[in-house]
């Protein structure tokens, strides 16, 4: 089953540090809603506290995250280890959707490497923090991240990128709202 902390404990932080992949769940209320999981990556996590977390999230096909954590706040962060010890971290928590030109953008953003195409940060308020073996997990070497993304938001521009929000992450899946933002150079 695993093992149960109420924060994040020096060896979690250091295990994800270490990571370069982590994973977001989170789900409507409705039951025939559908659960989001979105992988993440290009070092864009980073813990405030022992009980916050977030990470930059860069404009993509869907904003399911914004739109759940908007109506429910429940949020779900895995890491697991794909080379080296097995293991795998679980965050918990309440996450919120942080949009430039407010407040909590100034407070956070400081702490994050911020992109042309950076939609919003998702911040969460972590409550349980779960670790288990990762012994079914396999292994496999990390040799670097993608440019895929950087080089069709260069193409889009700053007009191209509002169009595209504004065309694909109003709504999620299930038709639920979500906050939108854009940051501005």
């Amino acid at each position: 089953m695993g093992k149960f902390h109420d924060s994040i404990k020096p060896a979690h932080r250091e295990f994800i540090q270490e990571q370069h992949l982590f994973f977001v769940s989170t789900a409507p209320l409705s039951a025939d809603g559908h659960v989001n999981l979105s992988p993440k990556g290009l070092d864009c996590f980073q813990i405030s506290s022992d009980n916050k977390v977030g990470y930059m999230d860069l404009i993509s096909s869907g904003n399911e995250t914004s739109a759940h954590t908007l109506e429910n706040g429940r949020i779900t962060i895995m890491f697991c280890s794909f080379d080296g010890a097995p293991n795998i971290l679980r965050l918990y928590g309440k996450g919120f959707t942080v949009l430039p030109d407010t407040t909590e953008w100034d407070i956070y953003s400081p702490h994050f490497k911020l992109y042309s195409s950076t939609r919003q940060l998702i911040v969460a308020d972590i409550d349980l923090v779960q670790t288990s073996c990762g012994f079914g997990v396999p292994l496999f070497e990390y040799v670097g991240e993608r440019d895929i993304h950087f080089n069709w938001a260069e193409k889009k521009g700053k007009d191209g990128l509002l169009d595209y929000v504004q065309e694909n992450n109003l709504t999620s899946l299930d038709g639920l709202p979500t906050k939108i933002g854009l940051q501005q150079d």
